[in-house]
Order: C-alpha cells, then structure tokens, then sequence
C-alpha cells in the first residue's frame, strides 16, 4: 500500500510493508522440514540454528520462541515421524476387512517396509545420530502399541497363537527394522522381497 506526502512543495510516496503473519503450525513446520533438510544434508552436528532458521526465512526470535536447542527440534522431527508412520500404515491396514487378521497384519508389514525405506534417510539421522538418554522413548511405544493392538485382536479370534503380544510386537517392529536395514545398506531395496521374506519368518512364529 502507498500514502501520497506533501513535503516542500514536493509530494512523496511512502510505501507501507504488510508483515506476513503466519499460523504458528506452520511456522513450527517450517522450521522442522528446514532442519530436517539440513539435517540429512550436513548432518547434525554441522547444522546450526542460523541454518536452520536461514533456510526456514524466520528470525531467530521464532525458532526460540518454539523450540530451547537444536535437540529439541529433534525430539519433535521423532515424533512427528513417528506420527506420520503409523497414519500411513493405518490407512494401509484400514483397506482391509476388520475381520481378516491375517491380511491385516500383511497390509501393516507391507507399509511399514515401504515407509521405512521411503524416509530412510531422516530415519537414519534423527534415530540414529541422536539417541535420547531414555530407552523407553515415546516414539517407538506409539509403532509397538499400533501392532500390539492389531496382534492381540488376532490372537482374540484365533487367527494366531500368542501367549504375549507385546514380546512378539517387539520382535517383529525389531527384526522387520533390522532387515530393512540391510537391504538399505545393499542394493536393491525392493519392498515386495522383503516382505515375503519376513512374511514367511513371521508366520512360522505366529504359526499361522
């Protein structure tokens, strides 16, 4: 917007600036899918906050305003992994019927295999670069308790057999996350081969 003057016989313009005001999720947003570029690119010891809050196009003031340290911003990019991980295989197992256990269990082993090795790399750096003092951390009881809940309502109706879900939740979570690092460590990363593979383990241990 522009305003007209009079000053000394000559007329000035004097242009107004409009501040953009964005929501605060997407500001926090910004700043996370900022860091997480730079995170996988520079890794996370290298990346300052000025690079984070450079990349984002926000002031200091507002990445403080959100965030105390660089590691909480991790902590959040965790989460918000996490978070994200189990809506994309809940949509997956949700394609199936409630009452084919057995199907819904390959529709989650299939998208976690294929969300894993589609975001491997900020897996790597936030999971694997930084590791919390507590063992027990939230992110990894969100994934356990989704296949928790889909094992015991299996085992409820004789699908499978399992004296304790959250022991076989774990090893599965476990060794499906072990095989698709391997797979990521080699070449080629083809989803549909491990699945048939952990399939055929899984099944002989849930003695489908």
């Amino acid at each position: 917007m522009a305003t007209r003057e009079k000053t000394g016989g000559l007329i000035r313009i004097r242009r107004s600036r409009t501040r953009r005001i964005l929501p605060a999720e997407v500001r926090v947003g910004d700043l996370m899918s900022a860091a997480a570029e730079l995170f996988i690119a520079k890794g996370i010891e290298a990346t300052t906050v000025n690079d984070i809050v450079e990349r984002a196009g926000v002031g200091k003031g507002t990445f403080y305003h959100y965030f105390e340290t660089k590691e909480d911003v991790i902590v959040a990019l965790r989460e918000r992994f996490s978070r994200d991980f189990t809506d994309q295989v809940a949509q997956a197992v949700a394609s199936c019927p409630a009452d084919d256990h057995r199907a819904r269990f390959a529709a989650w082993l299939r998208g976690t295999v294929q969300a894993y090795i589609a975001n491997y790399k900020l897996h790597d750096v936030v999971f694997h670069e930084f590791r919390p003092g507590n063992r027990n951390v939230k992110d990894k009881e969100i994934v356990l308790a989704q296949l928790g809940e889909l094992l015991a309502a299996g085992a409820a109706a004789g699908a499978w057999k399992l004296s304790d879900t959250r022991a076989a939740a774990i090893v599965i979570f476990d060794g499906m996350h072990g095989m698709v690092d391997d797979a990521i460590a080699g070449e080629p990363r083809d989803a549909e081969q491990i699945c048939r593979r952990l399939s055929e383990l899984f099944g002989r241990m849930l003695l489908i």
